[in-house]
C-alpha cells in the first residue's frame, strides 16, 4: 500500500484546484473534461475552474467569486457573473449538502443524476412532513411553473399551491423567525431532480427558472466520484458522504462503481482512482480562502488540515468554512475578515503564528489579488478578527 504524507496529499489537491499555480486562460476557456483533466497552466475558463473544484459554494456570492478568482489568473467578479448570467456556462442551484452552489452548466446532468439518487429523509416534525406523493406533486409543479420564466419565491409559491392544493400553502415550517409554507421543504430536492435553477435577482429578490434545456439526466454517481477523488483524493466513502450530504451506504455503493487503489494518508486507509498516486509540488505560499471554500469544506482529515489551535479558532463545531481562512503549506494557519465601504476593502488577518518576511510579502500579494477580484482598494491589517463565524 502506498504511504502518503499530508504534505504530499495537500500538494496534489493544491495543484489540481489552481491554488498552487493559478490557472491561466480566458473566461471562455475550455470546460473541464473528465477524461483529460487539465493541468496547471493550460487554458481554463470560469466553468472549468468551478468544475475542477466540484462546485463553488455560493450562499455568499462574493465568496464564490473569490473562490474562482483565486484560482484563475486575471478573473474578476464581473467575469464570474457574466459566465453565470450572460454566457450561461455556469448555473446557480442547490448542490452538495443541499447548499447553494455554482456548477458548470454542461455538468448539470451528472449532478442531477447523482444528487437525485441520494435517499431522502425529512427532518421536519411529523405534522409538517409531506408524503411521497405530495413531494412528487410539488416537484412537478415547480418544474412546470418556472418553465421559461423567472419567478420570485412568492410567485412560485402561488403557482405551486394553485397546482397542488391548499395543503401545500399551510404555514407550518419554522424558518428565520417566521413560518414558511409546507411545500418549501421540497426545494432542495426539486433542484436535485432538475426542476429549477436560480434566475437573475429581481432587485433584492431571488428568482427561480428552468435549467438549461437539452441536457438529458444520466447516472452521475461514478463520474462524480471520479471528479471528487481527482480533486480531493485520497479520500474515504465516509468523507465523500459528509461532503455530498448522503448516507455512508450510498457513498460506499458509489465508490464501488469506480476502479480504485488503496493508499494510506499518515497511516489512515483511503482511496484514489486506480493508478492516480502522483504527487504535486509542495503546497507552499500563503493563500486567503473565503467562506465555505471547496478546499477546506471537502478537505479531510480535519485534524491535518486544521492542526492544533486552528481547529479551535477556525472550525465551528467541527464544521469547516464558517470562517475565511489563511493557508500556509496547505494547512489552516489563521483566519481573516473583510469589510467593504464603497470601493475600500478593509482586510483583517489573524495569523496563528508569527509570519516570516517572505510570508508577509505573499500575504500582501493575496490581499492585492482579493482587491482585483472584488474590484476594490484593499487595506491590510494584521490583528485579531472579532467577527464570529458565518451562520
Amino acid at each position: 500500500m502506498r504511504q502518503m504524507t499530508w504534505a504530499e496529499v495537500s500538494a496534489r489537491r493544491f495543484e489540481r484546484q489552481g491554488l498552487g499555480t493559478p490557472y491561466k486562460g480566458s473566461v471562455e476557456g475550455s470546460p473541464y473534461q473528465s477524461d483529460s483533466p487539465h493541468k496547471s497552466g493550460e487554458p481554463y475558463g470560469v466553468a472549468g475552474v468551478v468544475g475542477a473544484m466540484c462546485g463553488a459554494h455560493a450562499q455568499v456570492m462574493s465568496a464564490a467569486e473569490m473562490s474562482v478568482g483565486m484560482r484563475l489568473e486575471g478573473v474578476t467578479r464581473v467575469d464570474v457573473r457574466e459566465a453565470l448570467w450572460s454566457g450561461r456556462s455556469l448555473v446557480k442551484t442547490h448542490g452538495p449538502r443541499g447548499t447553494v452552489h455554482l456548477l458548470p452548466a454542461a455538468e448539470l446532468p451528472m449532478w442531477v443524476g447523482a444528487l437525485s439518487s441520494i435517499p431522502g429523509g425529512s427532518t421536519q416534525a411529523r405534522d409538517v412532513r409531506m408524503t411521497g406523493e405530495q413531494t412528487d406533486a410539488v416537484v412537478a409543479a415547480i418544474a412546470q411553473a418556472v418553465d421559461g420564466v423567472e419567478l420570485t419565491i412568492d410567485e412560485l409559491s402561488d403557482a405551486v399551491v394553485a397546482a397542488t392544493g391548499p395543503w401545500a400553502g399551510d404555514l407550518v415550517m419554522p424558518a428565520f423567525q417566521t413560518m414558511w409554507p409546507r411545500w418549501r421543504q421540497a426545494m432542495a430536492l426539486a433542484s436535485h431532480r432538475g426542476a429549477f435553477v436560480f434566475g437573475r435577482n429581481r432587485g433584492r429578490k431571488v428568482t427561480y427558472t428552468s435549467p438549461p434545456s437539452g441536457l438529458p439526466v444520466v447516472d452521475g454517481r461514478a463520474e462524480l466520484v471520479r471528479r471528487y477523488l481527482h480533486a480531493y483524493g485520497p479520500a474515504t466513502p465516509e468523507w465523500f458522504a459528509q461532503w455530498i450530504g448522503a448516507p455512508k451506504s450510498w457513498a460506499v455503493a458509489a465508490f464501488g462503481l469506480v476502479d480504485l487503489e488503496e493508499v494510506a494518508v499518515e497511516g489512515t486507509p483511503a482511496w484514489v482512482l486506480a493508478g492516480d498516486t502522483e504527487d504535486g509540488e509542495a503546497a507552499g505560499g500563503m493563500r486567503l480562502l473565503p467562506y465555505f471554500d471547496a478546499y477546506v469544506v471537502a478537505g479531510r482529515p480535519r485534524e491535518l488540515l486544521y492542526p492544533g489551535r486552528a481547529a479551535e479558532r477556525a472550525l465551528a463545531g467541527g464544521q469547516a468554512g464558517n470562517y475565511p481562512v489563511l493557508l500556509a503549506g496547505g494547512q489552516v494557519t489563521g483566519v481573516w475578515h473583510q469589510r467593504r465601504s464603497g470601493s475600500r476593502i478593509d482586510v483583517t488577518v489573524e495569523p496563528l503564528r508569527t509570519l516570516t518576511q517572505r510570508e508577509l510579502g505573499e500575504l500582501d500579494e493575496q490581499v492585492a489579488r482579493l482587491g482585483e477580484i472584488l474590484e476594490g482598494t484593499p487595506r491590510l491589517t494584521i490583528g485579531t478578527v472579532t467577527v464570529g463565524g458565518h451562520a
